[in-house]
Formats: C-alpha cells, structure tokens, sequence
C-alpha cells in the first residue's frame, strides 16, 4: 500500500506542473487588487455556452491564488464551457498572535468578495465574454473552494439579517463541490488544513453564517465528488455534509472516486477531472 504522505505530495506535484493558462478577459469587481475574475471563452468556437464559475482552494490562505486553478479551467473550456475563474481576498495581511504560516481567509472579507462576485458576474461575462449564457450557471470550488461554492449557492438561508444574504435562490443550474471543506464541525474535529476553519472563522459564533452543513435545504441541485484516498480534506467532511443535508430534506448527490486523493480533482492530466467535467455538465446543458 503506497504511503498516504507520499501519494499526495505525487498527486499534488501532478496538479501544479501545468503551465498557468492566460485568460481571453479580466474584469475587476471591486477595487481590491483580489476583486478581479478571469474569463476564459468555450475552446470549440460555440457563440452560446453554459458559464462554469470556478472558486479555488487553498485553505483560504494568501499564498494560494486562482493561478493554480487555471488549468483546470481551460480543461473545461476544451470541454465547450465558458469559464470565469474568480479571486477572492485570503489571509490576512499580518498573522495572528499564535498562528504558524499564513493565516486562513479574513472576516468578513472572503465573504464579502465572493458574494459581490457572484451578484456581478452576469453583468461582468455580457460585457467581456459575450459566449457565455447567463441563464446556464453551475457552481464549482475545490477544497476551500468548494466550501465558498457551497456558501454562495445557500446565501437565500442565510440568517435574516446577514449582509450576504439573499431574498431569493440565485440563479444557478447547480453546483459541483470538489472535496469541499463542507462540515465545519467534522473539518475541526479532524483539523483539517491545520485548523484552518478555526483560523477563517474566529469562533463557532459566526458557524450559522458561513458553513454549508446548517446552511440547508437549498433547493438547488448539489453534487459533491470526492476521492476515497484523498488525506487532505477526508471524505468524512463531505460525508457529514451529504448527511446534514439528508436530515434537512434535501438530497445532495455524492461521487466517491477510488484511487483517488484531493488534487487529482483538477488536475486535467487525471481520469478524476473527467469525471468532474461529466459531473458539471450534467448540471450546464
């Protein structure tokens, strides 16, 4: 049996040799250098495609950025989607007392970034990216990612009087969550990133704000895609999740895929990103 250790470090090595992939428009949301999204237009030519908005992970920490995610994404432009990659404010930028290396995301301001994301990004893809069918949205994330895809896919249940909160679903076809940090309790319990969700949040107080597994039902059609071996985020997290929403009424799809870690997800070299194209598009058209 290979070392866990060994295995992800092989995987992960995979998923970062790619070239970072330029993207066809950038446009900013806000004025924070971080505010910007990359669009990258379907690679077949098609002038109508569904828009795959992709959050990337990094356990919300500053040194990891959406360049990492850009293979990724022009694997699903190759696949016909349109694709807008979306940054986002991480860590902080000076650590916090006691906290070893880059702390995980501010409060409120990965929120804030995402949220104002999302409420722009039609407006932003008919001006650069005119291929892409704002009717036709799916969500995906990985890793921290996922847990933000997850999050923005829920802001209608947020509680009254959250900022981020929306009077009605947003308008998505679904989303596709890819190892998702989806259970804040699980996630602390099993210390996953290195106490990252602790980091993000600051306290369990701010929990019936930010994590998916109380933010339920939807409503909006879910699937999470997993891998079996993957040691990074277990697929406890995401297990806790599928059942958190099992007991909230809502059925959320699960893609466990054997032989496979937590980098393979986005890495276009593996069979595990196939999977997740095929996932997507089962949501898009």
């Amino acid at each position: 049996m290979p070392d866990p250790a060994a295995r992800d470090a092989a995987e992960e090595a995979s998923a970062l040799s790619h070239p970072a992939v330029a993207p066809d428009a950038s446009a900013a949301y806000g004025e924070h250098p971080d505010q910007v999204v990359d669009f990258y237009a379907p690679r077949d030519g098609r002038t109508s495609a569904p828009l795959v908005v992709a959050l990337h992970g990094g356990a919300w920490r500053a040194p990891y950025d959406r360049q990492h995610l850009t293979p990724f994404v022009d694997f699903l432009a190759r696949r016909g989607f349109a694709v807008a990659n979306v940054e986002y404010r991480r860590g902080a930028d000076i650590p916090r007392q006691g906290a070893v290396g880059p702390v995980a995301g501010r409060w409120p301001e990965t929120f804030d970034d995402v949220a104002a994301a999302l409420d722009a990004l039609p407006d932003l893809a008919a001006e650069v990216l005119p291929a892409a069918d704002p009717r036709r949205i799916v969500l995906t994330g990985h890793s921290a990612g996922g847990h933000l895809a997850l999050w923005a896919a829920a802001r209608h249940v947020l509680p009254v009087g959250s900022p981020w909160r929306l009077s009605a679903p947003p308008a998505l076809r679904g989303v596709v969550a890819l190892a998702p940090i989806a259970h804040f309790a699980r996630a602390v319990e099993l210390d996953v990133c290195g106490g990252a969700v602790t980091q993000l949040m600051g306290g369990e107080g701010r929990f019936p704000f930010a994590d998916p597994s109380v933010l339920l039902p939807t409503g909006i059609a879910t699937t999470v895609v997993q891998g079996r071996e993957d040691t990074v985020v277990p697929p406890a997290v995401a297990e806790a999740y599928v059942d958190a929403a099992a007991k909230a009424g809502e059925t959320v799809g699960f893609t466990l895929l054997e032989d496979a870690g937590h980098f393979p997800l986005i890495d276009p070299a593996a069979d595990a990103c196939a999977v997740v194209a095929e996932e997507i598009a089962q949501l898009a058209w």
